[in-house]
């Protein structure tokens, strides 16, 4: 089995499907991913999805399970299939015990949440697996102090959660230093590049945001960056469904005035980064032309950083500054606060650090040691 990149003719618009060993596409996974095409998921979020149902139903095709007739020991089976080398998960290779999983907890919790939505599409088209994936639990409660709109009337009413979910480690977002920021920037030999990852750590927007851009979306005179949800040529996409305009600091408009001086010239396009230089010029710069410059700006700098880390950055840096977790949560993008409190409340030991400094605790302790 194999996932296959789909694309129509005469459309910007990609999707994936799930081709079976006979070569032609599994076709209940076929009719979910093309559902989620239809209705805007986000093409990497399709592409994610389609590697997940491939494994499962290559798991299946190897035991001669019937997808429509799976038992929950089945995932259990599917779990333990997942955290073996893939080698191995033929049965022809031994696994010693000290060999790492091959896929670690939240991995599969990912896949598993893809499981549950697949299934749970079917169902709603006769498909009849009870609460195989799905439970309904009485309402919790938050874990933080914020409580969610209309919550009093929630709280009264069952709550969807997944039947299976193994504890996985939060992970910590990695955030740049000042220095790693300055050698990436000092690392482009072109303002095109320089200003897309002064873009990036300055408006803490997504890569497919900046790539995106057009030059009506930045205000020069009044420092403001918008970010425009739209339909791209190169097939970048905004994650968010709405509109939200980003201040922005003078030294960014001085970079992009002089990129536009310097070497967009009088090229005749919409867009803030195009080809200047190869492929065809004038284009919007795509993905994997991003890519390949950050590629090249890794090598350069030794610093193994990944597009993401400069929003990380950008979050974790205005919260230190005692930023409105509202105020930053718009500034991303973000619908619900609830979200950049699970991404970005954390503290660092350098963080913790300063809490106790400040505190007072670690620089006058009253005790001797």
């Amino acid at each position: 089995m194999r996932v296959q990149r789909v694309r129509m003719p005469e459309s910007v618009v990609e999707s994936w499907t799930v081709l079976g060993p006979d070569h032609l596409p599994v076709e209940p996974v076929e009719r979910w991913l093309a559902y989620l095409t239809s209705v805007e998921r986000s093409p990497n979020t399709v592409r994610a999805y389609a590697h997940d149902l491939k494994d499962w139903f290559r798991f299946l095709t190897d035991r001669a399970i019937d997808w429509r007739e799976v038992r929950l020991e089945d995932f259990g089976s599917f779990i333990a299939w997942l955290r073996l080398p893939p080698p191995a998960r033929t049965g022809e290779v031994v696994v010693l015990p000290s060999i790492a999983a091959h896929c670690s907890s939240s991995s599969i919790n990912r896949k598993l949440s893809a499981l549950s939505a697949f299934y749970e599409f079917h169902a709603r088209h006769g498909l009849d697996l009870g609460e195989l994936l799905i439970t309904w639990r009485p309402y919790a409660g938050s874990r933080t102090a914020w409580k969610p709109f209309l919550q009093h009337i929630a709280k009264d009413q069952p709550q969807r959660q997944r039947a299976i979910k193994l504890n996985a480690p939060k992970p910590i977002p990695r955030v740049l230093t000042v220095a790693e920021v300055q050698a990436v920037l000092d690392a482009c030999t072109r303002l095109r590049d320089r200003l897309l990852f002064a873009v990036l750590h300055d408006a803490g927007v997504r890569i497919g945001e900046a790539l995106g851009l057009r030059h009506e979306d930045l205000a020069v005179a009044d420092r403001e960056l918008t970010v425009v949800p739209r339909i791209n040529d190169n097939g970048a996409r905004t994650k968010s469904g709405k509109q939200r305009t980003i201040p922005v600091s003078a030294p960014l408009m001085r970079l992009y005035a002089s990129y536009l001086e310097n070497e967009y010239g009088d090229l005749d396009s919409d867009y803030v980064f195009i080809n200047l230089w190869g492929g065809s010029i004038g284009r919007p710069l795509t993905y994997d032309a991003a890519h390949d410059l950050v590629e090249r700006i890794r090598r350069r700098t030794g610093v193994a950083f990944d597009p993401h880390w400069f929003r990380h950055t950008y979050a974790t840096e205005l919260l230190r500054r005692k930023t409105p977790i509202e105020s930053v949560a718009a500034l991303l993008g973000h619908a619900s606060i609830t979200t950049t409190i699970e991404i970005y409340g954390h503290l660092t030991s350098q963080d913790a650090r300063r809490e106790l400094e400040a505190a007072g605790w670690l620089p006058q302790r009253q005790v001797n040691l």
